[in-house]
């Protein structure tokens, strides 16, 4: 059982928090990689946090926005856009 314990702490301990093999460089294209996949995490926290607001909002004070919706669909299709960029379409030289 420890050992399956350390494992695992060595497992998290190499996967987070993700981190650079050198110091930062624009340029560098494993920079590049995890620019890009930072900036796609913090699109998706920001999609569910203004859209639970929004929703909660709602909800407390029963009222019924109608461009809630349509701001949810325009955003999440932004957002399915943004995750085919950054993990399908983007290629870095060297990764």
């Amino acid at each position: 059982m420890f050992d399956i314990l350390c494992e695992l702490d060595l497992t998290l301990r190499t996967a987070m928090p993700p981190r650079l093999s050198s110091p930062p460089d624009p340029n560098n294209p494993e920079y590049q990689l995890l620019r890009d996949r930072i900036n796609y995490a913090v699109h998706v926290a920001l999609f569910l946090c203004v859209n639970m607001v929004l929703l909660f909002l709602e909800q407390f004070w029963r009222v019924q926005w109608p461009w809630r919706g349509w701001l949810t669909l325009v955003w999440a299709i932004g957002l399915v856009a943004h995750t085919v960029w950054v993990f399908w379409l983007t290629k870095y030289e060297g990764t």
